[in-house]
This record gives structure tokens, C-alpha cells and sequence, in this order.
């Protein structure tokens, strides 16, 4: 067996992993990396990339459908959906290289297509390799949470890691789970010619604003998404191309492909941790404020330490890792800056707390200010005006935005900066947006905070009639 030793190992060659290697190894320290599976992770091969050139073939298809409103005669969208799923392979194809192997050897990691497992708190196994390191980073990320449904076992069913790959389009797909994956895979199958049934245990999108997730969900309505909650699937029969899901209840439901996307499960198997004395919990690997582990060598980020499971967090604590391991600096995982987007159409976003978390933490100091798209006139203009924006303010300080509408991902940017960054919304009425755009919405919900302030405050009256008489 071959010894190596280094500086930095990092398991894991996903977002977060990628990231402390290629900022380590550019600093001056000894990096080895170790990948298994794929370069890129879920995100670029399984998630985030895929799902999101999925979901524009869907926009395309639904545009052509829709176009009459803008002059355009509607047509029937010829749908090739194996044509679509090239699109993903060539979209992931596109980017890969920024994640290769090649491109990490280049920067200086030695890369190693191996699993790790550790022996002790400090030396870890990959193939033929033993490694010794003096910091370690674990980013071995998540996969497809699959619950022992009785008869799953028996019928064909696809994951997140298995539906880009399918060929052949599905007549029916049935979505056990109405999270952010089963809703974005709902809406993008929809438009491109399934039909589609979501199945929940609880609420749809339970995580968001319920006020937000109605403006989803009203639109799933329409485009003649079903949606069944509070049906808990029970038991699962059938075959290929006749699949059956019956809820607690009694409802069944019958489709001809099935997709599984209730959860994901911390990846932890494979790293036999008891050998390294790192603890985990049910949700992950334990980790302190630092995403330091139980063991003092060890970190753990991303998706494998059961926070935040988005690719943005993942790279944020890869940067919290590069402070601390490289140059010894303090660093805390904060979490109350971190936004989220669920790519539907429209879009949903969230930043901070929630409207219903902040009234129970802030209570009677809390004021909600809002925002609807349809008095936006880019949103107008584009026949865009389902949405709407909310933002939670303390004492002239945001704790929370929430959106939901076109374009809610790239919206609740200035947000996450106003939060990261602990401003007031003094800071967002200053700013000065381009007409017409629908960044405006974000400058006109300042402008809902401060005019009842201006504008119907008698004392603010009464100071300008004065200054009026004694203006020459």
C-alpha cells in the first residue's frame, strides 16, 4: 500500500469539496482529493445542473403553447423529450470541465478515484492508498432518501440520480414527495407533455411561506398539475408502465413511472467514522459552530454535516474551512443570511426568517411589508404579475424576505447581501433601480416601509407646513 501524506484531504468531490481543494492547493498547501463516484457531485450530475436545464426545455415548450397573449399565435410544442434529456447531457457536458479531474491535477491536487475510509483519527484508506493528513474535510454529500414503503421494492421507480437519463417519455409520472426536487420535476414533466400527479404526506412546499406557496401551487392548477396532501403513501404495486400508490387513506393513484424525491440521506457509509471518533446524528455528521467534527482534525461541510442541503452552502463553508485549516483564522457557520430558491415557475425564494417565525421571535416589534408584482410595469409588460414580495422588518432592520414570482431567485440577492451584511432598509430606499426592470419590486417594498411613515404621519404634515411658511 502506498503512503502519501498532505497537508489538506478532502473526501468528497462535490461543490463543497471542490471548492476548499481548488482555494487550499492556490494557497500554497499540499492538497489530495479523493472522489469515488463523479467529479461535480449531485449537483452537476444528479441535481441542481440537470434539473435546471430540464426545467428550461419545459419553459420552451410552455412558451410556444402561450404565446397568443403577446400577439403570437400559440402552437402545439413538438416535444422530443429524449431530445430534451440530450439538452441536459449537454449542458452537464459544458460545465464538467470546471470540475474535472484534469483541470484539480492541473491547479496541483492530486486526485485519487477512490472511496476513503478512515483507519484512525488520521490516516484514511482509498484504494491502494494510505493517507495521512494533517486536516481532513469530509464532503461526501447526500443521496436520494428512499423509505421502506411496502412494495417499492417490487416496481420500477426512478430517483433524482436515475430520471435524466430516462429516454423515453413518461405518460404518467407519478411524484412521491412535493419538496423543492418533486416540484420542479413536476412542473418541467407537465410542460413537456406528462401528466402528472404529486404525492404528499403533509403540505406541499411546507418549508416556504404558505402565502408563497399558494402562488405555486395556484399555478400547478392550472397547468393541470395534481396535487394530493395528507396522502402518506402506504404500499406500492404494480409493473413497469402500471404503477399504483395507495395513500393511509384509501386514495390510490395510478401512473405509468414513478419518482421517488421525499429526502436526502447524509452519504456516511462508506467512512467507517467510529475509526476516527467522529459522532453523527440523524440527520448527519455532528459538527460544532466551526463545522469542526468530534474528531479536532476533522470538518465536516455540506450536505454529509445535516444542515443547509443547497450547493451555495456547501461552497460558503468551504470558505469558513479555507480560514480556519489554511490560515488559522476563527470562523462560524451562520445560517440566518443563507437564501434558498425553488426554481417552479414562478419562482420561490426565501431568505432569513419566514413571516410566521418572525412574528413568534419578534413578536409586536415585527412589521411586514409587501409588495405584489402586477404594480410592477416589467412584470406587466412581460405578463408576468402572479407574485409577490414580503420582507420582515425589526426596528428598521430586515430579518426576513420572502418571494414568490418571476425571477425570485435572482430578486432575493439584494436580500441575502442586505442580511449578510446586517443593513437597514434605509440602505435598499437609497439604492436607485433601473426602469423597468423587476429589481424595482425590491425597491418599491423599502418604499412600503417608509410611506405610511412619510405620508401619514400628521407630525411630518406639520413640520412641512411650517417649513413652507418660512421657505421665501
Amino acid at each position: 500500500m502506498q503512503k502519501l501524506n498532505a497537508d489538506l484531504l478532502v473526501i468528497g468531490a462535490g461543490s463543497g469539496g471542490l471548492s476548499v481543494a481548488a482555494g487550499a492547493v492556490q494557497m500554497g498547501a499540499s492538497v489530495i482529493l479523493l472522489e469515488g463516484h463523479k467529479m461535480g457531485g449531485d449537483c452537476l450530475n444528479f441535481g441542481c445542473v440537470p434539473s435546471k436545464a430540464l426545467i428550461a426545455s419545459g419553459k420552451a415548450a410552455h412558451a410556444q403553447a402561450h404565446a397568443a397573449q403577446f400577439g403570437v399565435s400559440d402552437v402545439v410544442p413538438q416535444v422530443d423529450y429524449a431530445a430534451a434529456k440530450d439538452h441536459v447531457a449537454g449542458v452537464i457536458a459544458q460545465i464538467a470541465p470546471v470540475d474535472s479531474v484534469e483541470r484539480f491535477e492541473g491547479l496541483g491536487v492530486r486526485v485519487i478515484r477512490e472511496f476513503g475510509t478512515f483507519v484512525s483519527p488520521t490516516e484514511v484508506t482509498a484504494g491502494d492508498h494510505l493517507i495521512t493528513a494533517r486536516r481532513i474535510v469530509i464532503a461526501t454529500g447526500s443521496s436520494p432518501l428512499v423509505p421502506p414503503i411496502p412494495g417499492l421494492d417490487t416496481v420500477p421507480y426512478e430517483t433524482n440520480e436515475t430520471i435524466f437519463e430516462l429516454r423515453e417519455r413518461p405518460d404518467h409520472l407519478l411524484i412521491i414527495g412535493g419538496g423543492p426536487i418533486g416540484m420542479e420535476m413536476a412542473q418541467a414533466h407537465r410542460r413537456l407533455g406528462c401528466a402528472v400527479t404529486v404525492i404528499e404526506g403533509a403540505k406541499v412546499l411546507g418549508q416556504d411561506d404558505p402565502e408563497m406557496a399558494q402562488v405555486v401551487r395556484d399555478r400547478f392548477a392550472e397547468e393541470g398539475i395534481e396535487i394530493a396532501e395528507g396522502a402518506m403513501a402506504a404500499e406500492i404495486r404494480g409493473t413497469a408502465g402500471a404503477i399504483e400508490v395507495e395513500a393511509k387513506d384509501g386514495r390510490v393513484f395510478r401512473g405509468s413511472h414513478l419518482l421517488m424525491a421525499v429526502g436526502r440521506r447524509a452519504n456516511t457509509e462508506r467512512l467507517n467514522l467510529e475509526a476516527a471518533g467522529i459522532e453523527t446524528t440523524k440527520r448527519g455528521i455532528k459538527v460544532d459552530a466551526s463545522m469542526r467534527t468530534t474528531n479536532r482534525r476533522a470538518y465536516a461541510i455540506g450536505d454529509v454535516a445535516g444542515g443547509l442541503q443547497f450547493t451555495h452552502v456547501a461552497g460558503y463553508q468551504a470558505g469558513l474551512i479555507i480560514r480556519q485549516a489554511l490560515l488559522g483564522l476563527p470562523a462560524r457557520n451562520r445560517t440566518d443570511h443563507i437564501p434558498w430558491a425553488t426554481y417552479t415557475d414562478p419562482e420561490l425564494a426565501q431568505v432569513g426568517l419566514t413571516e410566521a417565525q418572525a412574528r413568534e421571535e419578534h413578536g409586536g416589534n415585527l412589521e411586514v411589508v409587501r409588495f405584489a408584482y402586477n404594480h410592477n410595469d416589467r412584470a406587466i409588460a412581460e405578463r408576468k404579475t402572479e407574485g409577490l414580495i414580503k420582507v420582515m422588518v425589526v426596528r428598521g432592520r430586515p430579518v426576513g424576505a420572502s418571494i414568490a414570482g418571476a425571477q425570485a431567485g435572482e430578486l432575493i440577492n439584494l436580500w441575502a447581501f442586505i442580511l449578510a451584511n446586517r443593513l437597514k432598509m434605509k440602505h435598499v430606499a437609497n439604492m436607485v433601480a433601473p426602469y423597468p426592470t423587476l429589481g424595482e419590486i425590491n425597491k418599491r417594498a423599502a418604499g412600503a416601509y417608509f410611506s405610511p411613515k412619510l405620508f401619514d404621519s400628521p407630525m411630518v404634515k406639520r413640520v412641512v407646513g411650517l417649513i413652507q411658511r418660512w421657505l421665501p
